[in-house]
């Protein structure tokens, strides 16, 4: 196990990049500001399993093997674009609100399935765990996998906390803006928009350089 210094620097260097907003975060805010609170909270819950999936993914050697290969790193970008692209045109195609209330609310157990694939289906992630957790591991502690299961967990226990924050002021905006006519009329181009912004930035990031690094880090690994 982490010894307590190293747990804190850990957990004060996760919460500094928790806090700053990424594709997750603008997913969880467009989902909340369109569909309200309830629906934003449920897609949190939705990434941080998805967090935890790749925790695992990290621990049984997956996540090397996707980062030391560039086609299975492009096969999993481009599975992942295409499914944020799907959303996005999914929501453009929905019917606009006519009164001042949240969007019809989509099943939660969608919502949460949606949240869990968009974090699973983004690449990055993967390569963000080989890259950040095995600095907080010392093999003189014990296990590393065990160490890595404990610094996922609370990975993904933090963004838990961060992202809810998001969801919530999410949500709080939506409920502001939907007093407007204009912005009813105009919610679906909004969200829908968003999504599809982030599969287009999914499909246009990631490089051979960094699967090249993602080799390295997993032959660190």
């Amino acid at each position: 196990m982490p010894d307590a210094s190293t747990f804190g620097l850990f957990a004060l260097a996760a919460l500094a990049l928790l806090l700053v907003p990424g594709p997750a975060v603008l997913y969880i805010v467009a989902r909340s500001v369109d569909q309200g609170r309830l629906t934003g909270l449920v897609s949190v819950l939705g990434i941080g399993i998805g967090t935890l999936v790749h925790v695992a993914f990290a621990v049984v050697g997956l996540s090397a093997l996707l980062a030391s290969s560039a086609t299975a790193f492009s096969f999993v970008k481009w599975l992942g674009a295409a499914y944020l692209v799907w959303l996005g045109l999914q929501r453009l195609q929905a019917r606009d609100d006519e009164e001042p209330v949240n969007a019809e609310p989509a099943p939660l157990f969608r919502v949460l399935s949606q949240g869990v694939l968009v974090n699973i289906l983004n690449p990055k992630t993967a390569l963000f765990f080989l890259a950040f957790l095995p600095q907080f591991v010392d093999p003189s502690r014990g296990s590393a996998w065990l160490q890595v299961i404990v610094l996922g967990a609370t990975l993904a226990a933090l963004g838990l906390f961060t992202d809810s924050l998001y969801a919530l002021l999410g949500g709080t905006a939506g409920d502001l803006l939907r007093r407007s006519a204009g912005f009813r009329r105009g919610q679906r181009y909004l969200s829908g928009g968003v999504y599809l912004a982030l599969g287009a930035a999914t499909a246009v990031s990631g490089s051979g350089r960094e699967c090249e690094a993602g080799h390295e880090l997993g032959d660190l690994w």
